[in-house]
C-alpha cells in the first residue's frame, strides 16, 4: 500500500481546500464543496473564502444568507457552521443524536430529570409563531416548567441539540455586528429537514464520507470523526470501500480517498495564504500534522488566525487599526518575508475596503 508522507498529504489538503490556486467557483458552490465553514466568529468565513476564491465579493455571501440559500447553524461538532441550506436539510437529522449528546456532555447534571421530548415540544410550541428569538428569550419562555435546570442549559439544548434552528441575519453579514436570533429551519427555509432513512442504510452517512474526502482527503476514519463529530460512520465507510482507494500515512494509519481526487506532486509550489480563526483546513482532522507542527497545535483551538508558508502554519496574524500584524513562528527567508508582506497587504486592503494596505511583521520575541 502506498505511503503518503506529510508533504504529500499537505499538497492534497491544499488542493482540496482550494488553497493551492484561488478557484473560480461561485460562492455557493465553494461553501458546498468545503462542506461548510466553521463560523462561530461571524466574520471569519469571509476571510476563508477570500483566501480560496478569485475575485471574491463579500456582498455575495451576505446575499446568500439573506436569500436563505446559506445558513448559520449548529452542526458539525456542535459548533456553528456556515452551510448551504440544502446541506442543512439533508444532514441535520444524521447529526441529531450527536448534538444532543454533546450538549448533555456539558450540562448533564443541570438537565437531569428534564424529559428532552417534553422540552423539545415546549420549545416548538414557543417558536411556532415564526418569530425570531434569542436563546435567552426561548429559554425563559419554557423555564417555568423546569426552574431548577437554569436558562443556559435549557437554551443550549433547545437551539443546539433538540430543535433544527438557524441563526438569522444580520448576524454573520459582512461588516455587521448583531446579536444571535434563532428561527426554526422549517420557518426560515419553508421546508422540513429530511427524515432519517427508515431502512438503516445510511445514505446520508455515505454522502458525508464522499463529501469529506472530496474536501479533506486522503484521510483516516478518525479524521472524518474529528470533522463531523459523528462516531457512527464505520458502516458508511464499509459500504463505500469498493469505490475508494487506500493509502497509509507515515504512522501506519489507513487513509481512504476518492480515486480521481487531486493528489498533487510533492514539488507543487504553494502560495502564502492567510487563514481565519478555526479554519477547517486545520480543524477538519484528528491528525493535523499535515498542516501544523505539534508545537503549534494549540493555536488551532485558541482561535488564532494563521499564515501558511509553503503550505504549513508559519505565523499568526491579527488586525489592529487597519494594519495586519504578522507574528512569525520561525525564521523566514527574505523571499518568504516578502511573500507574506505582499499577501498581508492584500488582506489589509480586503478587510479595510481598500482604505489600508499596511502590514507589519515581527518575530515571536518581538
Amino acid at each position: 500500500m502506498t505511503v503518503l508522507d506529510a508533504r504529500a498529504l499537505n499538497r492534497a489538503t491544499l488542493a482540496r481546500q482550494l488553497l493551492l490556486d484561488r478557484a473560480d467557483l461561485p460562492v455557493l458552490d465553494a461553501v458546498a464543496h468545503l462542506g461548510g465553514l466553521q463560523a462561530q466568529e461571524p466574520q471569519e468565513p469571509f476571510i476563508g473564502l477570500w483566501s480560496r476564491l478569485r475575485a471574491f465579493d463579500p456582498a455575495v455571501l451576505s446575499e446568500l444568507l439573506t436569500g436563505r440559500r446559506v445558513v448559520r447553524t449548529h452542526l458539525m461538532r456542535r459548533t456553528v457552521h456556515l452551510v448551504t441550506a440544502d446541506d442543512l436539510v439533508a444532514w441535520r437529522a444524521r447529526h441529531d443524536a450527536m448534538l444532543r449528546q454533546r450538549v448533555l456532555g456539558t450540562y448533564r447534571r443541570e438537565l437531569e430529570g428534564v424529559d428532552l421530548g417534553e422540552l423539545a415540544a415546549a420549545g416548538r410550541q414557543v417558536m411556532a409563531d415564526g418569530q425570531p428569538r434569542s436563546m435567552g428569550d426561548l429559554a425563559r419562555a419554557v423555564a417555568g416548567r423546569w426552574p431548577a435546570a437554569g436558562l443556559r442549559p435549557l437554551g443550549e439544548m433547545l437551539v443546539a441539540g433538540l430543535l433544527p434552528m438557524v441563526q438569522l441575519p444580520p448576524r454573520g453579514l459582512w461588516r455587521t455586528t448583531a446579536g444571535v436570533r434563532y428561527a426554526l429551519v422549517s420557518s426560515w427555509l419553508g421546508r422540513e429537514i429530511d427524515p432519517p432513512d427508515p431502512d438503516g442504510s445510511d445514505p446520508v452517512g455515505q454522502a458525508l464520507v464522499r463529501r469529506y474526502l472530496a474536501a479533506f482527503g486522503p484521510a483516516a476514519s478518525a479524521d472524518l470523526r474529528a470533522w463531523c463529530g459523528l462516531a457512527g460512520l464505520p458502516a458508511a465507510v464499509s459500504a463505500l470501500r469498493e469505490e475508494l482507494v487506500a493509502f497509509r500515512d507515515e504512522r501506519g494509519r489507513e487513509l481512504l480517498d476518492l480515486p480521481d481526487a487531486p493528489r498533487p506532486d510533492l514539488g507543487t509550489p504553494v502560495p502564502v495564504r492567510f487563514l481565519p480563526a478555526f479554519d477547517n483546513a486545520i480543524l477538519g482532522y484528528h491528525d493535523r500534522g499535515r498542516i501544523i507542527d505539534d508545537a503549534h497545535r494549540g493555536l488551532s483551538v485558541e482561535g488564532a488566525r494563521v499564515v501558511l508558508v509553503d503550505g504549513r502554519v508559519a505565523a499568526t496574524w491579527k488586525v489592529e487599526a487597519d494594519t495586519v500584524l504578522v507574528t512569525l513562528l520561525r525564521r523566514f527567508s527574505r523571499a518568504d518575508r516578502a511573500s507574506v508582506a505582499e499577501e498581508g497587504r492584500a488582506v489589509a486592503s480586503f478587510l479595510s475596503g481598500g482604505e489600508s494596505d499596511r502590514v507589519r511583521i515581527t518575530s515571536s520575541s518581538g
